[in-house]
């Protein structure tokens, strides 16, 4: 197996590490600590984010002393050894504090991703950052499914053991590309990019594209947390496998977007623009309460959301150097978390205000936000890349 193939697979038992327990907080406080008020599940969950948002920046500054598989060699058995903890602890107190450093310590295999486009070609960089998109979605099903087997036949508090092994291998794994001489894992293939390219790079692009992809990470989360409380407020069909299902069809058309992509010339960030107008048309038509137009919405949305997330981190790691990948990923991934954070503190108010359709209308507004933004803000790198085309 290929180091790039490797990382991969430890990507995807991260993520299905990380997404065991995410739809069952409000079973597991009630059954384990006797917690049924929503909104002891909605402060945790800003806390998780706020800890993913600290987590990773603070890790890719370490990785510029250590390297980042050494790092997650000791990360990961930590995060492992808080997960047992977590799992037979009985103090809610404790449990709260346990979980959110191990938190701190999980979030470290967010590394992986930049590490991987450091291994790997500036031309492989669209493939790989399109299949490492896929690789989170699906291990986030695959970590749902998971988790929802364990409640309904065990406990939930189980969870925490599947995830310490999660993290356990993750620490295994990382050991074994470390003392194994199959593997160059000190090699990094991405090139530097030109001299001539820094005239067109915007000034300050890091806080630029991070507050850019801020409202565009809003947007797409403000739809999400009740979607299927929508879907079922006008449809028939409002059994949970249904609406999980339409729910999940993003997903499904992220396989497709990312095998169409494969098979095309990669054109870098190119296509920007386009992402985020056919997304406008996905919103408008998932605020319009019928189910075939809906599913239709979901379909595009699917296709638009993730062409315009892969193709900014295209854009990111263009304008960045191998040496600051991690350092400017985490910069990102920041901004993105707040996005996410802000939508999840203030969702639950808007749709209890003005009722379930409104998030999409907002999101539009979002995406339109976005979408003048980048035209104006990074004009001449796209400039840059049509005199890279014409020679």
């Amino acid at each position: 197996m290929k180091l790039k193939n490797f990382l991969i697979l430890m990507t995807l038992v991260a993520v299905v590490s990380d997404y065991l327990l995410h739809p069952f907080y409000p079973q597991f406080f009630e059954l384990r600590f006797g917690m049924t008020n929503p909104k002891n599940v909605g402060y945790y969950f800003a806390a998780i984010c706020f800890m993913v948002m600290i987590a990773f920046p603070f890790w890719a500054y370490v990785s510029k002393k250590v390297s980042e598989l050494n790092i997650l060699v000791y990360t990961q058995a930590v995060a492992g050894i808080l997960a047992l903890y977590c799992y037979q602890t009985e103090s809610y107190t404790y449990f709260w504090i346990a979980s959110l450093v191990m938190i701190l310590f999980k979030g470290s295999y967010l590394l992986v991703y930049p590490y991987i486009l450091k291994i790997v070609t500036k031309e492989e960089h669209p493939s790989t950052i399109g299949l490492l998109s896929v690789v989170v979605h699906m291990g986030g099903i695959l970590g749902a499914v998971i988790g929802g087997m364990t409640v309904d036949t065990m406990d939930p508090s189980y969870i925490f053991l599947i995830m310490a092994g999660g993290d356990f291998v993750q620490m295994g794994m990382s050991a074994y590309l470390l003392k194994s001489k199959k593997y160059a894992t000190h090699l990094i293939i991405s090139e530097e990019p030109e001299k001539t390219e820094n005239k067109f790079i915007p000034k300050g692009f890091i806080l630029k594209l991070g507050l850019i992809t801020l409202i565009l990470y809003f947007s797409d989360f403000l739809i999400r947390p009740f979607f299927s409380l929508y879907w079922e407020s006008f449809s028939p069909y409002t059994s949970k496998v249904v609406s999980g299902t339409v729910y999940a069809i993003p997903g499904f058309v992220a396989l497709i977007a990312l095998w169409i992509n494969n098979k095309r010339k990669s054109q870098g960030h190119k296509g920007i623009i386009n992402a985020l107008c056919i997304g406008l048309v996905g919103l408008f038509l998932q605020g319009i309460p019928s189910d075939a137009v809906v599913i239709l919405g979901r379909i595009i949305y699917g296709w638009a959301i993730f062409q315009g997330v892969v193709k900014f981190d295209v854009l990111l790691f263009e304008l960045s150097t191998p040496e600051s990948y991690a350092v400017d990923y985490s910069k990102i991934h920041f901004f993105q978390n707040l996005g996410v954070l802000l939508a999840s503190l203030n969702v639950g108010i808007i749709v209890d205000t003005y009722g379930l359709q409104i998030p999409f209308y907002i999101a539009l507004i979002g995406f339109t936000i976005t979408l003048v933004l980048y035209f104006f803000v990074f004009k001449s790198v796209r400039t840059f890349h049509k005199q890279l085309v014409k020679t």
